[in-house]
């Protein structure tokens, strides 16, 4: 059974923003026309009167490079993460179901869908965008993996199969976009897993030590059309198109070249699809910003943002720092972010978190432990016990929570004096200091992002 509704959205433009954006209206066809019913609805069930209104919605008009980007990252919901959603995982009863790559190749294809069906409709919600615009941030950015893009051999010169991933989060996407337009937020999408995945970590789809999207010209050309695609379809709805998320330059110089060359390749091809009024973010490919000095800067580039990641977590020599050793490292970062900013293109924080450990449980993959408690491999150093750091905030002290608040205004500071910051993630199940959500909810995240209790914390 299927129930019908229709969005209709209106995204607001300056005159001159407006008039570059005559080109990317929503295609009629592509707008979404029915969900499938699930049995158990939701506020924001297909049914409900606030997804059925008649109204427009519009949005206010985003100054990019002059106004300052304050979002979130809706992390494990179109691309699923085993340290997000531990639940989905682990109700599989199968150990060697790590991402959603394996999902698709040992489960039962109809099952899933069903399971990723009610995943897609309740993880995030209209309340969660009403929610996040409450709490005064302006921007969401939405993972999105390519199997969930619905091209066909018309789109493509490349196969369009994306067996054994499980497709069908397209719809949802389109709904949230009007749930977007209809609350004020302004939207990025990004391309989170590609084709032969471009950095072997389960956030690309496929955890594997040996990726191949960077080897293949069949995985980096369907890579381009997938964002010309999405351009194309739903370019009017959208704010900015993330070429992809993540790519692993540090694997190689090939890595690195050829993820260079895709960037330039793929900003050409959506530029020359669909004009100037589109605004595309790339990533340093953990290069360091310093690497890209120049690239895509006008005139050769226009409307281009670099996309930075801080986590300080992921090696024994972070983890060693002291907490105001976290502090300090993070506004010594100020320096060179600002320089590159101001001479190359705009530049954003578009992942950091609160965690200063590596204890949510499958941060590192299912089945892998933490390095803080030296859980992660036999005779690992150990920082210390993940206990009171990690999961539901009842266990955390009021002094883990004044740290909590502390780390979050330094990684804020930093975006503030440039473009801009999207912190990583708007809910988890069991790792609530990387939860927005919940660091609203616990108190140690203020309701008004431009509030400080700390206005000084770096020079």
């Amino acid at each position: 059974m299927f129930i019908s509704f229709f969005f209709l959205v209106l995204l607001s433009f300056s005159p001159a923003e407006a008039k570059r954006q005559c080109h990317l209206r929503p295609k009629n066809n592509l707008v979404v026309t029915s969900l499938p019913s699930l049995p158990t609805p939701t506020s924001a069930s297909v049914t409900g009167s606030s997804t059925t209104t008649s109204a427009l919605p519009s949005r206010t008009p985003f100054s990019y490079g002059n106004n300052t980007i304050r979002g979130v990252n809706l992390g494990g919901w179109f691309v699923l993460e085993p340290w997000i959603t531990p639940s989905i995982f682990e109700n599989t009863d199968d150990d060697g179901i790590v991402d959603e790559f394996t999902l698709g190749q040992r489960t039962d294809f109809n099952a899933s869908l069903e399971m990723l069906q009610n995943h897609w409709n309740t993880w995030i919600t209209e309340d969660d965008f009403i929610a996040i615009a409450e709490a005064g941030l302006n921007h969401v950015r939405i993972p999105l993996g390519y199997w969930s893009v619905p091209m066909t051999s018309s789109d493509t010169n490349q196969s369009t199969s994306v067996d054994p991933y499980i497709p069908g989060a397209w719809p949802y996407l389109l709904r949230a976009l009007n749930w977007a337009a209809a609350h004020n937020i302004h939207v990025i999408i990004d391309l989170h897993g590609a084709p032969g995945s471009q950095n072997g970590y389960d956030n690309s789809g496929q955890r594997t030590s040996n990726p191949q999207w960077a080897f293949s010209s069949q995985n980096i050309s369907r890579t381009i059309d997938t964002m010309v695609f999405i351009a194309k379809e739903i370019g009017g709805m959208i704010d900015v198109l993330e070429l992809m998320n993540e790519p692993a330059g540090f694997r190689s110089d090939t890595w690195a070249s050829v993820t260079r060359q895709y960037f330039q390749d793929a900003y050409d091809a959506v530029r020359g699809a669909v004009g100037g009024g589109m605004r595309m973010m790339i990533g340093d490919a953990f290069l360091g910003v310093d690497d890209w000095d120049g690239f895509l800067t006008y005139p050769s580039g226009e409307g281009v943002i670099m996309d930075k990641h801080m986590y300080q977590i992921f090696s024994n020599l972070e983890l060693s720092r002291s907490e105001d050793d976290h502090i300090s490292f993070a506004c010594n970062q100020i320096p060179d972010f600002v320089s590159y900013a101001s001479s190359n293109i705009w530049t954003i924080i578009g992942e950091w978190s609160n965690a200063k450990t590596d204890c949510a449980l499958w941060l590192n993959g299912r089945g892998t432990g933490a390095r803080w408690d030296g859980s992660i491999s036999p005779g690992s150093q150990s920082f210390g016990s993940c206990q009171g750091l990690t999961g539901d905030m009842s266990t955390f002290s009021d002094e883990y929570k004044t740290f909590l608040r502390r780390y979050w205004e330094v990684q804020t500071e930093i975006g503030e004096r440039i473009n801009g910051w999207i912190f990583w993630t708007w809910k988890a199940e069991n790792a609530d200091e990387w939860s927005y959500q919940r660091g609203l909810e616990g108190g140690w995240l203020p309701q008004d992002p431009t509030e400080r209790l700390y206005p000084n914390i770096c020079p």
